[in-house]
């Protein structure tokens, strides 16, 4: 088991966990949470021996494989199956020495390790790799595509099925839902449920943590500490505990009130002097107790719209798509009111971030009609919306040019309710994290007061403080809601109904998350059998040679405009990750701490948050541009 007595973590200067103790039992699954910075990634540096602690002790089995999810993947050759294979580095060994007793023509050695290898299912391992890459999205066809050809997010998966498939004894996992759309996210949680080691967690998806996890560690206030139960189970206890704090710390003030006025009052008179000081040393021995407080930031709520016309925004009989060679969806049409609560489902590359653009006028319908109410203010959130900030400005500049009737004191409280106190409503964009610049869009939405809310994934950055306060400010809102989203916990909350979008058409789904879950599998078992029927019928029917390849000639002009950007996007990534490996080596040596490289630190950190932040949301374009020149290059199958 995991052991931490009076465990102290600090990064430079911060403070992170003081004189903490839990105990994580084996085959236990737990959940690490708190918000951002409080130290959860640096006590999953501990647990893999990265970082020393600073007082206490932390113990873990000597004898324990740990697996977590590599944080770079190099642009090999190997094949996405094998480089998932490769996590199971028993097997890799075995398969090696097998190798070697096979060249020197030891036939018993041979025997014995072909037995362990069978001992550890080793034969099994290929089909359970493609049982990994299938669940987290990759095609069968992709198993076979050299690691090199992937995006970073892509790779990120490809680290994440390398994690899954060793057979270690502690399962450290960061964010794995974070590159997931839901269909991905929905199958990971059933893996992990059935998995039997012991598992760490971080994740700001609750309902991911309710369904996987059985224990909570929470840091708050530089403390670690251990709750049982899954996180609803969590906040309950939290709430009893701080409820009963502050029931404690009001009894102490009345006390320490009521000692204060008697030694004021009596300190300077000769007969109750004794009195006096004997209050006082009972007033100093007061255990410290502070007021009951809960470690967030974030209270907002969209303002009332000025008016709510009806309709607001429809879409009829419209094509869908970047171009005519490039067709999305066809044949859409929906009609949004003020108080629609609609939630998109459908597989990754099925069009729902192209449904979303086209509602917004980001791109134009290829044919049909957008109808858009009078002075309809749309509230538009995607990654795009946050490479659209402008980097050298700060939050309190954005503010004032969206809001010129503002002062800077009315910009700082409007940003304080989004979490930007004191200095960070005067930082610039460009230092910011993801979940930074996220909040920095939601201030702008709120801002403009729109009817319509057009949401694509607004939960990628945030952290369960800030999804909790957008949650509870979605469900006042009485405009218009569509959400993409993979966090189950925010659709069930704010959703009323339902959208699929699959097969090229929008139409009603009149279940819920359960529901497509069975929708999913049960699509999944079609295409098996519609792929067993083209694979039958091609053996009794060879295709013209010709004709294919002059179909593909089409498709690939087709798709070329969009695999230039691609390209390109690729190359500039590959840029990126470079400089970054750069500065993630600097910061891997110990003298860059030193009190005198202090400014040179801060500035490599910066450029670290900056460098990561620029991957993450170009990845994610790449990634909407893979799945467009796919939908083309499979429109003939």
């Amino acid at each position: 088991m995991i052991t931490a007595s009076e465990l102290s973590l600090d990064r430079g200067a911060k403070y992170l966990i003081k004189a903490s103790s839990f105990t994580i039992h084996p085959n236990h699954k737990v959940g690490l949470v708190g918000s951002n910075g409080c130290g959860k990634s640096s006590l999953f540096a501990a647990f893999l021996g990265e970082l020393a602690p600073d007082a206490g002790e932390l113990s873990i089995p000597s004898s324990w494989d740990i697996a977590t999810v590599k944080q770079e993947t190099p642009a090999l050759e190997k094949t996405a199956l094998d480089y998932v294979m490769d996590g199971d580095t028993e097997f890799r060994a075995l398969e090696h020495q097998l190798e070697q007793a096979r060249k020197a023509d030891n036939g018993n050695l041979e025997a014995t390790i072909i037995n362990k290898i069978d001992t550890i299912n080793g034969y099994s391992l290929p089909a359970r790799a493609s049982e990994l890459l299938h669940g987290l999205g990759f095609l069968q066809a992709q198993l076979d595509t050299p690691v090199k050809d992937f995006s970073g997010g892509w790779r990120m998966r490809l680290n994440l099925a390398q994690a899954l498939i060793s057979r270690a004894d502690l399962l450290l996992l960061d964010e794995p839902t974070n590159h997931l759309d839901l269909d991905a996210v929905i199958w990971l949680q059933r893996w992990l449920k059935r998995y039997t080691g012991t598992l760490v967690l971080i994740s700001h998806d609750r309902d991911f943590l309710d369904t996987v996890i059985n224990q909570i560690i929470h840091i708050e206030h530089q403390k670690a500490k251990l709750y049982n139960g899954n996180y609803t189970a969590f906040e309950r206890q939290r709430a009893e505990h701080l409820a009963q704090q502050e029931i404690q710390y009001q009894k102490q003030q009345k006390e320490a009130a009521h000692l204060t006025a008697f030694v004021d009052r009596f300190r300077a008179k000769a007969s109750k002097a004794k009195q006096a000081q004997s209050r006082l040393k009972r007033l100093e021995k007061l255990p410290d107790l502070a007021p009951a407080h809960v470690d967030t930031q974030f209270t907002f709520s969209f303002e009332e719209p000025e008016s709510l016309p009806y309709p607001l925004l429809s879409l009829t009989e419209s094509l869908c798509g970047y171009s005519e060679q490039a067709i999305i969806l066809k044949e859409v049409g929906l009609t949004l009111v003020p108080g629609s609560r609609i939630g998109l489902l459908g597989r990754n590359g099925a069009g729902k971030s192209t449904l979303i653009k086209s509602l917004a006028g980001e791109i134009a319908l290829l044919a049909g009609d957008r109808y858009c109410a009078q002075e309809l203010k749309i509230g538009y959130f995607s990654q795009h919306q946050l490479e659209q900030l402008h980097l050298s400005s700060t939050p309190v500049e954005h503010i004032l040019r969206a809001k010129p009737s503002f002062g800077e004191p009315q910009a700082r409280t409007f940003l304080g309710r989004f979490g930007f106190s004191g200095d960070q409503a005067l930082s610039v964009v460009r230092t910011m994290s993801g979940g930074e610049k996220a909040r920095l869009v939601l201030a702008l939405i709120v801002l403009e007061k729109p009817q319509l809310l057009l949401l694509d994934e607004p939960t990628n950055h945030l952290d369960l403080e800030m999804r909790q306060a957008l949650v509870l400010a979605l469900q006042e809102f009485s405009g218009a809601i569509i959400l993409i989203s993979h966090d189950r916990f925010l659709l069930e909350s704010c959703v009323d109904e339902f959208y699929l979008v699959a097969n090229g058409r929008v139409s009603d789904f009149s279940g819920d998350i359960d529901d497509y879950q069975q929708w999913l599998n049960d699509d999944k078992k079609q295409t098996l059998t519609n792929n067993k029927s083209l694979t039958h019928h091609s053996e009794e029917k060879a295709p013209d040679k010709k004709q294919l390849r002059q179909q593909q000639a089409q498709l690939r002009k087709k798709a070329a405009p969009l695999k230039k950007q691609s390209d390109k996007l690729e190359k500039d990534i590959h840029q990126w990750q470079e400089q970054l490996q750069k500065v993630e080596a600097m910061l891997s040596e110990s003298d860059i701490y030193q009190a005198e490289r202090k400014a040179e630190l801060t500035d490599k950190l910066k450029e670290q948050a900056s460098l990561k932040e620029k991957i993450e949301e170009n990845e994610m374009i790449w990634l909407e541009l893979a799945e467009q020149i796919e939908e083309i290059m499979s429109a003939d199958s």
